[in-house]
Parts: structure tokens; C-alpha cells; sequence
């Protein structure tokens, strides 16, 4: 009998990655990361490790280093077909070598591969990255480390992304996770919060400009790790220099000095009135069968299936009268509710309601292709500026496919997109809302999908932002060349980050300034920022980095939009040098490294093992080690998990159990709402309310007082008393309910609310009702 030692995968197979570290450095908006992970052969065998493992696509990968017996080997950046072939031919001599790549399809799964681990060694790899960190609803500004890698459903003929990452349960994950995060801002940080249990957050300066937090000990790398930061001082517009690296070569984008602009529109007014009646609305969902997965990799949540048709409910309650609408289903098939976008009514909006009712996670994989293309292919309306709205899990593998169809059609809609659950695709929730000028957001664990979804219909019911420039006024001496695409939208509040090399020499004592001109409607807007041309001393190569991802974004964008070959051999070029130039691999190239000092060839077979990776409740994943000669066949086990999780305060040690799933009041109370605004006086209503019929119908002020007007008294007092908190969510609903109260003559609005409040016992400024 074979006397196997270790942890062992679902083939009783030892995996050979013990334990992920990992240190964040976190400096305003923005996260510096270093991740290492430590190997060890316990075969009697040479081993080849492959870990397919998931990164945010707006991160900027920058160095990879090994250490093997004692000795760092630096990996380099080298065109993706020379580094792989460089990997083989080290391989095939019995040589040690590392090669980190990008997905070819896919910008935020990577592929890490360990070749030839003698038996019983022991290596450490680290990788080290730069990200924005997206701003929250509540200002927040959220890290993620990816834990979760889901299967990407790819079309027939197509080649998975994740067909080398096998997923196994939660409990069953072999190797540790330890997390430290050293965070430092301008204003002082107020809190941290996680999905994960983390250490008391300790304050680093007076002036809590500094703080350092980490994950408790021993936390298995079984779900996404989320932290969100929030500063005292709200955001600000700024703009950060930093000096370029001493070594490269002037006038290149590493020598110069490089700028990240970080700008904050402000449009006075902006969601304060009721929305225009105006627009067509596509809602565009995933019912794909791991929209059957929880929400929470811990369980004990919501079904992602039941978390959309809540949220499709609270939209359809939310628009206004006379706009238009649609829903449309997708997974291996579509269906639309309609054949064509139909006006909002009572009757439209009560057909739709009960089609929600119904919606399960029955239409097999994830194919968002097609239903994108009927969608763009049938006419916008006049007049109806037409809004789209993705809810998907993103397990998607055709993702430059579906981010290039929007880009096509960017100039006929906007695009709103929701990554619902852990491993949703950044690249794909990322990647359709930028190139089609909307808004993305992140739900996963235990939050609620419905406030951020109504944040998007705020932002999709202001009028687009048109005529967008930057200017910028330097000295002479000094040229500007941008690093990010043009600026396609602008929304009230939210940060738009936009990065520039500094070509030139100029007195550090000098200042620049940018301007910022847009119309919003037919109203033009400016915002000046004058900034000082001093370079920050303590910033690094970070801004550098970020830029340089930006700008190899967009060239391989530039790639797939030229139709000769010439033309894409010239961009894939410039890509090329590049990267190989600042660093930053990209899908053209990758980091290779060999131990060229190693004089003892590695004498065996060497053993692939592939390295398994943490996966929901859905269709099996694979994370792996293989065999060189021959692919095993992938490692696969489905979870289930019945921890619960929430987001807890970093003060916190303790998880409490999500409770079981009850119906809510708000999502009855807005259920019941009809299109026009108002509510009935009946017993749904009343259960809602607490109240008996009898007793709403004696405080009922004045004998000429409609029933139907009582009745929406009632509840937009009940909402303004009882859940004020949950503001975001019932906006729109109110908004829609106040201007039908305003359309009934005759109605003594102070009087009425003065007893609605008394009736429900709770206050209600009447000012705050907006009437």
C-alpha cells in the first residue's frame, strides 16, 4: 500500500501549496499588494504545480519572484510564446522554472506553474500588484482578494479559462490564508470592515492617518476576502505626482513623471426630484443554473436567483410612468417578457410582475452573447434613451467577446452592471460598464442587492453627461500625453480616476491645473484642480504602474478592433515593448523565470498536480498540478458550507449566523404599490402596517378623504418612520407616490399627516415628505 502523507486532494493526490500570505499596503484610493505563496514536494517524485487562480482586471501585475534553497530568482517580463517556450525547454532539461500569465481571454484569471519541485524541497513564490480601489454607495472604498475562481461557462467550440482549476469544499481547502493590511490617507480612517474576522484595528499615528488590521489566524482561503476602508473626510479632487525611475530611459513612460487625477463632477439637483418619464428600461438576467448558488459562500443567504427577483421587483415599482421597459432571461437559451419594449403601466407592470414570480435558475450556462446581440438589434426608441441593466454571477469565458459587442454599440445605450455573488468575473461586471458608459457594482456575502442596484437607477435616470474634456495648462517646457482612455461618463458623486505622463523638464516649483468641462443637459458644468508639479517622494512606481495597465488596456482593445493583420501584429507590438519595458505583463506576455544555478538537473517524471481552489455550490471547478507529459483528469469537488458570514467591524471577533430568510416588509410594502404611485386601503396594506381595518377607518381625518389618498399617506409615512435607513432603496417609490399625492385637489396634506403619524405612532416631519 501506498503510505501517503499531507494533504490530499479528492484523488488522493498531496497538493503541494501549504499557505498564501499576503500584505496590503493601502494609500488612499489605492492598494499596493504583495502575495506569496509557500510550496512543498512530500513525493518521491519531481512535481510541476499549476494554480489557476482568480485577480481583480484592473490590477497592475509587476514583479514575481522565487526562492528556492536560499536564492531569489527574478523573474522577467518576455513576449507570452518566448517566456512559455523558455518554460518548456527548462523543463524538458530538468531545470527549475516559474512562468505567471494572464488569460488570453480573459484579463482577471491568471495561470501560475512551478516546474520540476524536487522531492521533498520546499519554495516560496511571491507576486506583487497595484489596484484602484472602486468606491462604495456609502463611500466606502473596497479591497477584494479574490478567493473564489467559478467555472466560466464557455460556447461550444470555445477553450475554458477554468478548465485547470478544480473546486473542492470550503472545509477542504489545504492551505491557510494570513492577511495584514497597513492603511495610510490623507484624512483620518474612521473604520474597517470585513466579511472575514479580523484583529482589533490599530491606529498607527494621533492622527489615525495610519492603521494597520489583519485576518484572524488561521482563515482557510475559502470565500473572497473583502475589506472597506472608510475615511473620516469625504472625497476629495486630487492629483498626485510621481517621479519616474532613475534607470529607465528618458521620454519613456517609466522615466518621466507620471500623474493620476482623481476627480469627484458634483451636478446641483441631481436625484432630488421625481424621475423623468423618459427611457427605456432592459433588464437583462442571469438564469443560468449557479444563479441557484447562494449568495454567501458561508450559506444560510439568499438564493442569487431570489436576490434578482426581489430587486427586478423593486425596479419595476421604481420607474416612472410612461417610460419603457423590458426583461429578458438568459442562459444556454434566452426569452424575453415581451417581444418588444413596452410602455410602463398598471397592466405592463402587473404581466411583469408575475413573470418575476416565476423566474427560476432552469436555462443551463452562461451564454450572454446572443441576448446582448437581439437586444442591440432591435431600434432605441425615440426620445427613450435606452438603459441596460446586467445581473449576472459573470461566470462567463467569453469575456472580451461580450466587453467588444458593447463597445459596438456604446453609442445607442448606457450599461449598468451587478456582479452578484463571490467569483462574479471583474473583467466582465467591469469590462460592459465601461465600455458602455454605465456604472458597475460588487454584491456578495450577505449584502443586499437593492441598494445598490437603486444607486445605478439614480445614475441612469440623470440625463447623460455630453461634451466631456480635460484640459490641461502646464508650463512650457512640459507635454501631457494621456495614459487613460477619454472619459465617456460622469455621475453625481462618483470618482472618475484618469492617468497622464509628464513629457519634459519644468521648475518643480511650478503649478498646472486641469480643467473639467461637461454638459448635463443643456447645462454646461466646469471643475478646475490646480496641482503642484513636485513630485510625491513616497509614492513609488505605483501611479507608473496603474498608468501603464491602463494604456495596455487600451491597445489591446485597439488590437481587436483592426480587421488587417498587419495593423494587429503593430499594435500587439507596441503592447509587447511596453510591458516588457514597465513591467506590467499583460495578455501578450509573462513572467518567466529559471534557476540557472541549480548545475543538478531535476532526475525523474515529473508530476503535475493541480492545485484545487475553493467553489461554491455550483458545477465543479479545477485548480491543478498535472503531469507533463500527460493532462490528469481534473480534480473536482462541489461545496456546501453552513457557516454564516456578515460584515463585521474590525473590533469584532465573532460571525453571526444569517437568519433564516423571512418576507420582508419594505419589498411587501413597495409590492403593493401600483404604477401610478398610490396604494389601496386593504388588508395587505393593513398587515404591513399593523393596523385593523376599523381602527385606520376611524382616524381617517375628514369625511371627504379618499381611501386610496389615506392609504398612501399611510405608507410614505410608515416608510419615512419606520425605514429611514433603507432610504436608498424606496427613493424612487416615494418620489412617485408624493407626486400623485400632490395631484389630488382639495387634500389638507398637514392635517392628514399629522394623524397618519399619530395612527402609526412614530414622527414624521412633514417638510421631509417633500410636499
Amino acid at each position: 500500500m501506498v503510505n501517503r502523507c499531507g494533504l490530499l486532494t479528492v484523488k488522493n493526490e498531496p497538493v503541494p501549496l501549504k499557505a498564501v500570505s499576503v500584505e496590503v499596503r493601502v494609500c488612499g484610493f489605492v492598494a499596493d499588494v504583495s502575495s506569496t505563496l509557500e510550496y512543498e514536494n512530500s513525493e518521491s517524485s519531481p512535481v510541476e504545480a499549476v494554480f489557476v487562480f482568480p485577480m481583480d482586471s484592473d490590477s497592475a501585475v509587476y514583479r514575481f519572484v522565487a526562492r528556492v534553497g536560499g536564492k531569489d530568482i527574478e523573474a522577467e517580463v518576455r513576449e507570452k510564446q518566448e517566456a512559455r517556450e523558455e518554460y518548456d525547454d527548462a523543463m524538458s532539461s530538468g531545470q527549475q522554472a516559474f512562468l505567471l500569465e494572464e488569460s488570453d481571454e480573459s484579463p482577471d484569471v491568471f495561470r501560475l506553474s512551478v516546474g520540476s519541485l524536487p522531492p521533498g524541497q520546499s519554495a516560496s513564490v511571491s507576486l506583487s500588484y497595484v489596484t484602484e480601489l472602486p468606491l462604495q454607495e456609502d463611500g466606502a472604498l473596497r479591497f477584494c482578494l479574490p478567493g473564489v475562481l467559478n467555472p466560466r461557462y464557455t460556447p461550444a467550440g470555445g477553450e475554458s479559462v477554468t478548465a485547470e482549476a478544480p473546486g473542492i469544499p470550503g472545509g477542504a481547502v489545504p492551505y491557510t490564508l494570513a492577511l495584514g493590511a497597513h492603511i495610510s490617507s490623507p484624512s483620518s480612517i474612521d473604520r474597517v470592515q470585513s466579511n472575514c474576522p479580523l484583529s482589533p484595528l490599530e491606529y498607527l499615528a494621533e492622527d489615525k492617518s495610519q492603521a494597520k488590521v489583519s485576518l484572524s489566524p488561521g482563515h482557510k482561503f475559502d470565500r473572497d476576502v473583502e475589506l472597506l476602508v472608510y475615511y473620516t473626510r469625504a472625497h476629495e479632487p486630487s492629483a498626485i505626482l510621481e517621479g519616474g525611475q532613475q534607470s529607465a530611459p528618458a521620454g519613456s513612460l517609466m522615466g518621466d513623471t507620471a500623474v493620476m487625477l482623481s476627480l469627484y463632477p458634483e451636478f446641483p439637483g441631481a436625484g432630488s426630484s421625481a424621475p423623468s418619464s423618459f427611457g427605456e428600461f432592459i433588464f437583462l438576467v442571469d438564469r443560468s443554473g449557479s444563479m441557484g448558488c447562494e449568495m454567501s459562500s458561508q450559506g444560510g443567504g439568499q438564493q442569487r436567483i431570489e436576490s434578482a427577483r426581489d430587486t427586478l421587483l423593486l425596479l419595476l415599482k421604481s420607474l416612472p410612468l410612461g417610460c419603457y421597459f423590458n426583461i429578458y432571461g438568459f442562459g444556454s437559451t434566452h426569452e424575453s417578457f415581451f417581444p418588444e419594449s413596452v410602455e410602463y403601466s398598471q397592466d405592463t407592470m402587473d404581466k411583469a410582475l408575475a413573470k418575476v414570480k416565476t423566474m427560476q435558475a432552469d436555462l443551463g450556462g452562461t451564454e450572454i452573447l446572443r441576448p446582448l446581440t437581439e437586444i442591440y438589434h432591435k431600434p432605441c426608441l425615440p426620445a427613450h434613451p435606452r438603459q441596460l441593466f446586467v445581473f449576472t454571477d459573470g461566470e462567463v469565458g467569453n469575456t472580451k467577446q461580450v466587453t467588444d459587442l458593447v463597445k459596438t454599440n456604446s453609442l445607442s445605450h448606457r450599461c449598468f452592471t451587478f456582479g452578484i455573488g463571490e467569483g462574479a468575473s471583474s473583467a466582465l461586471i467591469r469590462g460592459m460598464a465601461t465600455e458602455g458608459s454605465g456604472h458597475f457594482q460588487f454584491i456578495t456575502g450577505t449584502e443586499r442587492l437593492q441598494p445598490k442596484v437603486m444607486q445605478s437607477l439614480r445614475f441612469a435616470l440623470q440625463p447623460a453627461v455630453r461634451e466631456i474634456s480635460v484640459r490641461w495648462d502646464v508650463p512650457s517646457g512640459l507635454e501631457v500625453s494621456s495614459l487613460s482612455p477619454p472619459l465617456k461618463a460622469l455621475f453625481q458623486g462618483q470618482r472618475a480616476l484618469l492617468y497622464a505622463q509628464l513629457k519634459g523638464q519644468c521648475d518643480h516649483s511650478a503649478e498646472g491645473s486641469v480643467l473639467l468641462e461637461y454638459k448635463l443637459g443643456d447645462e454646461p458644468y466646469k471643475s478646475k484642480l490646480s496641482f503642484s508639479l513636485k513630485p510625491d517622494k513616497e509614492s513609488g512606481l505605483t501611479i507608473h504602474r496603474l498608468g501603464a495597465r491602463s494604456l495596455l488596456r487600451s491597445l489591446e482593445r485597439e488590437e481587436r478592433e483592426q480587421e488587417g493583420e498587419e495593423e494587429k501584429k503593430a499594435v500587439r507590438k507596441r503592447a509587447t515593448e511596453l510591458s516588457t519595458q514597465s513591467g506590467v505583463v499583460c495578455s501578450h506576455t509573462a513572467f518567466i523565470g529559471v534557476n540557472k544555478e541549480n548545475k543538478q538537473p531535476v532526475q525523474g517524471p515529473v508530476l503535475r498536480r493541480n492545485i484545487p481552489r475553493y467553489q461554491l455550490n455550483c458545477p465543479p471547478m479545477v485548480m491543478c498540478f498535472s503531469s507533463t507529459a500527460v493532462n490528469c483528469p481534473p480534480m473536482a469537488m462541489c461545496f456546501s458550507s453552513t457557516a454564516g458570514a456578515q460584515m463585521i467591524d474590525s473590533s469584532d471577533h465573532h460571525f453571526t449566523k444569517a437568519p433564516e430568510p423571512q418576507e420582508d416588509p419594505l419589498l411587501k410594502l413597495i409590492s403593493l404599490q401600483k404604477a401610478n404611485g398610490s396604494w389601496d386601503l386593504d388588508e395587505a396594506l393593513l398587515a404591513v402596517l399593523g393596523k385593523k381595518k376599523k381602527e385606520v377607518a376611524s382616524k381617517m381625518p375628514g369625511k371627504g378623504l379618499d381611501k386610496t389618498a389615506w392609504a398612501t399617506l399611510l405608507a410614505l409615512l410608515w416608510l419615512h418612520g419606520f425605514k429611514l435607513d433603507s432610504r436608498d432603496e424606496w427613493q424612487f417609490v416615494a418620489l412617485k407616490a408624493v407626486s400623485w399625492i400632490k395631484a389630488q385637489p382639495g387634500l389638507d396634506v398637514a392635517q392628514c399627516v399629522q394623524a397618519g403619524a399619530t395612527l402609526l405612532g412614530c414622527q414624521v416631519d412633514p417638510q421631509s415628505l417633500g410636499m
